[in-house]
């Protein structure tokens, strides 16, 4: 196996994350959510182009449509119109708008992820008072083809990774506030979950840092970004084993996606803020590239509007 090689591929940002890899046109698209930036990285030319946005966690294309992306900006889920190259959208349109349980429209959308039919799944998370985030105010839904959202889940704290097994049977989720990946039955033509379990708790197994972005390889392992914990590691969620740790330069690891030309590439993002002693890790923030890791993932989808 070869040797496991870290690289940092951006400059910092404040708080990276949604790394989606387009296999078609080769490029890393991911969000500066901290920085209000959309950003698409091409490894060929090693290049980033940006553009300002308020409230964007997420990016993820349109299948079958250029230039098309499906955001977010705070609670609505938007199409944007952007070419990759502009610094500024060519359009926005508001396709679905997602209230709190009680109504009100406190929260916000924070990661999201399309399954292998092009159904978005995304959940929310409540407002931030103090520096706090309100518990068990967000929720998790999906957003269908005719462009209605349905309500999966409801107290949710902080709504993040989304991963499916090959087989499309089981829909893994991460509420951060709990420090546990979850897992659910997955009806992919009827877009239903159920029978909720935990497959790993960080506490248990003594993993340092809370559960962020998730992805998941061929073999049906997760790879799982650890906020607060300098590392992404390895699971298997059948046994709930830990198989590996990949000690990353940042304190707060907030993603994961597989990428390049064989899939074999682990995107990583990260943040810069919340730090105690910035000083001590100056690449936090960066978004980096492992390879020689002996896995690889699935294609990422896009949405099917």
């Amino acid at each position: 196996m070869s040797p496991v090689t870290v690289e940092k591929i951006t400059e910092s940002c404040k708080l990276g994350e949604g790394p989606h890899w387009d296999a078609d046109k080769k490029v890393l698209y991911f969000v500066d959510i901290g920085g209000n930036r959309v950003h698409k990285y091409d490894p060929a030319t090693r290049t980033l182009k940006s553009l300002t946005l308020e409230g964007v966690h997420f990016i993820i294309p349109v299948k079958g449509k250029a230039d098309k992306f499906v955001i977010n900006m705070g609670r609505n889920v938007v199409l944007m119109t952007w070419d990759g190259e502009s610094s500024e959208p060519a359009a926005l349109e508001v396709i679905a708008t997602v209230h709190d349980e009680d109504g009100s429209r406190d929260n916000k959308i924070n990661d999201a992820k399309a399954d292998a039919a092009g159904n978005l799944w995304a959940g929310t998370l409540g407002p931030i008072v103090n520096n706090e985030i309100t518990p068990e105010k967000g929720i998790l839904f999906n957003l269908a083809k005719d462009r209605s959202t349905k309500t999966h889940v409801t107290k949710i704290s902080i709504s993040n990774g989304f991963a499916w097994s090959p087989d499309n049977k089981t829909m893994y989720y991460i509420d951060s506030a709990t420090g546990k990946i979850d897992a659910f039955d997955f009806d992919i033509t009827e877009s239903k979950i159920g029978s909720r379990r935990t497959v790993f708790n960080f506490k248990e197994n003594g993993v340092e840092g809370l559960p962020d972005g998730q992805t998941i390889d061929t073999d049906g392992n997760l790879w799982v970004a650890c906020f607060g914990g300098k590392q992404v590691i390895q699971v298997d969620p059948r046994t709930g084993r830990l198989l590996r740790r990949v000690e990353i330069p940042a304190q707060n690891v907030t993603s994961v996606a597989w990428g390049g030309a064989g899939l074999d590439e682990l995107f990583v993002t990260t943040g810069s803020i919340g730090m105690d002693r910035p000083d001590e890790l100056p690449m936090a923030g960066c978004t980096f590239r492992v390879t020689g890791l002996g896995a690889r993932g699935l294609p990422a989808q896009s949405v099917v509007l």
